[in-house]
């Protein structure tokens, strides 16, 4: 199988993940969540690996990016949600105080990590590639460099001596975003919150149309957040329930008018805007 084609399938395959986690996702019982998802990411890194181990890619550029980017988007969610189920099972039946102390503390270990591998992750977020033909490539390495101690563990067929660092950048960051929203929410003073003024009026499915385009196009937080965090959003924004989004957005695919005719019927709307005001 040629390697444009293992892509495609491991774009369906993420796309299919995102789409099951966010089936039944609760906030509000983030343990559930957490079990339930891990059980899903499991059933397709397993796929992957079988997509992969055996592969041998044409180039070391596309070696590379599986490693460096495709790969870590899986693996981060293992570790995003592994760890919040490790939270929210361990967290202490205490008051305010004590779960803040104990969110607070998560934080200073995420801090830690970072001081850590303060050079790899300079690296990573300078976006840097001088080094990626010795840490993305499989049998491929620097011993001068700084590895995991566990190194000699790892599957050499589906693994490469930095590709776990980037899946924990990327779970990092969002289990920072997850800790600080715990603290916010401690904190939190219902008679001081505002609702939004305002309120969407069109069509739901042409909202979440809208925000499916977006979110493909990685306009949130460069692409590092779950499309259910989106959804919830504009939901919040907007004083509206967008339901079983993900439903929806199954139909738009299929519809037979095509997937983007709130889209379109934005565009040619502007367009005509523009032009009626032209010389104004």
């Amino acid at each position: 199988m040629v390697t444009k084609t293992i892509f495609r399938k491991i774009a369906k395959l993420h796309e299919e993940l995102e789409l099951k986690i966010n089936e039944e996702y609760d906030e509000n019982d983030m343990l559930k969540v957490a079990e339930r998802s891990l059980l899903l990411i499991d059933q397709s890194i397993r796929t992957l690996k079988t997509l992969i181990s055996s592969h041998h890619f044409e180039n070391l550029g596309e070696e590379v990016h599986f490693f460096k980017n495709l790969k870590p988007k899986f693996i981060s969610k293992f570790i995003y949600y592994s760890t919040v189920l490790d939270l929210e099972s361990h967290k202490p039946n205490a008051g305010k105080i004590a779960l803040n102390e104990y969110y607070d503390a998560e934080l200073e270990k995420l801090k830690n990590f970072y001081k850590e591998q303060s050079d790899f992750y300079s690296y990573y977020r300078r976006e840097a590639t001088y080094l990626d033909h010795k840490i993305f490539i499989r049998n491929s390495y620097d011993l001068k460099m700084k590895l995991s101690l566990g190194f000699y563990n790892f599957d050499t067929s589906f693994t490469t001596s930095h590709d776990q660092l980037i899946a924990k950048f990327i779970a990092n960051e969002k289990i920072e975003k997850y800790l600080k929203k715990q603290i916010d929410r401690l904190s939190e003073n219902n008679g001081d919150q505002t609702s939004s003024r305002l309120i969407w009026s069109a069509s739901k499915v042409g909202l979440i149309e809208l925000v499916y385009a977006l979110y493909n196009m990685r306009c949130f937080n460069g692409g590092n957040v779950e499309l259910s965090e989106v959804v919830r959003f504009v939901e919040k924004s907007f004083c509206t329930d967008l339901g079983n989004f993900h439903k929806t957005i199954f139909e738009i695919r299929n519809r037979k008018q095509g997937p983007t005719k709130f889209l379109n019927l934005v565009s040619e709307n502007l367009n005509r805007h523009f032009l009626n005001t032209e010389g104004e």
